[in-house]
């Protein structure tokens, strides 16, 4: 006998239960338990309306609140909360429904069985927010060094410029080596983003004023033949010299005099720094389950050219990946370059939210490992938003490599004209409110300009 006097048949309890799990209060109502049955249909109504609410209006707002930590922990909190909560309703609509004899453990069964299908995929879900907090509170700093107001996260700036760093620290090295140095130079209303990219044996690079240019007044020349003088080894310097930055802790003082180094190059500021870590970058693409990429000429590797990657469009592991990117059989270091962005691009594209869902934990675990930035957290959600506006654009690209300049001797006036032309609203993306179509005129011949497309 359930509810007020009333017994289910097998089927019927079955069915109520089953439909319970779907609908809340549906077994209560059946039973004549009708104010918290509608109250429980109510409930799960709004539920099931704010979830798809959210994952489609407001994509992009979800998007903000997945980098926040204090919203992850809430996040998790409220997973695992609704999950107990669902399990609770459809063992008690599973008592209020449940029929006498054998009918009874095959309604049990069911309802057990409704309950993992729902714990499973929510403890899933809490788990992966949880991970998702370990690793923004892991890879990126609290807070900023000054408050991040919401309505104007770039503090008036039209422009926000990012050191992309790649950072090969091999067994044959002392150290780690930048051997990637590329600054997206993107605009904070439109996402229109330039990537200006620097040769890893760029001579006499001049620092900021300080006991850093006092100590190499003529250009940075190195200290030894373990240290020629290239910029790639600016950041392991600074590590390894204290007074080259003063005041600065040790983990901080590479990114800094970098940051600060290439500034100067460049004439424009360089807010924050993301550095990848090549090994770590390859263990994150395995992860992922590989990158396709387009080979178009053989690439040989190892020490006696034992490797090759054949030419085609294949999809390549992490190790493979990590060879098309350093190879430097047959080629310079400026193809180097190129098959890097080549690279980054790929992955960017095929990073798919399903792909990382499946292999989201040994990803954050790569994550952690192979990825360190000065950009705070409480920025990231402003930086999600400005990366839609970028997806949206075509990137552009200019590299200063020969002949457009010496590495040995760099024209430190043109490099910063020819950057200074690529950002001017002449020859880049026009300018619009956020709300307009954006349009991308033809570079002129000036801006010596390679986009991603070109490359790969």
């Amino acid at each position: 006998m359930t509810g007020k006097g009333r017994e289910f048949g097998t089927g019927v309890a079955v069915g109520l239960t089953i439909g319970s799990a779907m609908l809340w209060g549906l077994a209560h109502v059946a039973t004549g338990r009708n104010r918290i049955g509608f109250a429980l249909m109510m409930v799960y109504l709004v539920l099931v309306g704010l979830i798809v609410t959210m994952s489609t209006a407001f994509r992009g707002a979800l998007l903000s609140l997945a980098v926040q930590p204090t919203w992850l922990v809430i996040l998790t909190v409220s997973i695992a909360t609704v999950a107990v909560a669902w399990s609770v309703v459809i063992l008690r609509s599973f008592w209020l429904v449940r029929p006498s004899g054998a009918g009874h453990n095959l309604n049990l069964a069911i309802a057990g069985a409704l309950c993992v299908l729902v714990i499973a995929p929510s403890a899933y879900a809490a788990r992966v927010a949880y991970l998702s907090h370990d690793v923004v509170t892991s890879v990126f700093s609290a807070t900023s060094t000054t408050p991040v107001v919401a309505q104007d996260p770039w503090k008036g700036r039209s422009r926000v410029n990012i050191l992309l760093a790649g950072a090969d620290a091999a067994a044959n090295r002392v150290g780690v080596r930048t051997d990637s140095m590329t600054v997206a130079s993107i605009d904070t209303v439109t996402g229109a983003t330039t990537l200006f990219s620097l040769p890893r044996n760029l001579q006499r690079v001049q620092f900021p004023a300080g006991p850093a240019r006092d100590r190499f007044p003529y250009g940075f020349t190195g200290d030894g033949p373990a240290t020629p003088g290239l910029l790639n080894e600016v950041f392991q310097y600074a590590e390894d010299y204290p007074e080259m930055v003063p005041g600065v802790k040790h983990g901080n003082r590479g990114p800094t005099l970098l940051k600060e180094t290439i500034s100067g190059i460049l004439g424009i500021p360089v807010d924050y720094y993301a550095m990848v870590d090549m090994f770590g970058f390859a263990e994150m693409i395995d992860a992922m389950g590989g990158v396709r990429i387009t080979i178009k000429e053989p690439i040989t590797y190892g020490k006696y050219g034992e490797g090759l990657l054949p030419a085609g469009t294949r999809k390549l592991s992490g190790e493979d990946a990590l060879w098309f990117g350093r190879s430097r059989t047959n080629s310079d270091d400026y193809v180097r370059m190129s098959r890097q962005k080549c690279l980054l691009n790929a992955v960017a594209q095929q990073a798919d939210p399903v792909t990382l869902l499946n292999s989201f934990e040994n990803l954050a675990t790569a994550t952690k490992r192979a990825i360190s930035t000065d950009i705070p957290a409480d920025l990231l959600p402003a930086l999600v938003d400005l990366g839609q506006k970028v997806k949206g654009t075509h990137i552009r690209s200019l590299q200063f490599v020969p002949p457009l300049i010496n590495t040995a001797y760099p024209d430190w006036h043109l490099i910063r004209k020819k950057v200074s032309e690529a950002l001017d609203a002449k020859n880049t993306v026009t300018r619009r409110t956020a709300t307009r179509p954006v349009t991308t005129p033809t570079p002129t011949p000036s801006d010596n300009p390679i986009s991603l497309d070109e490359i790969c």
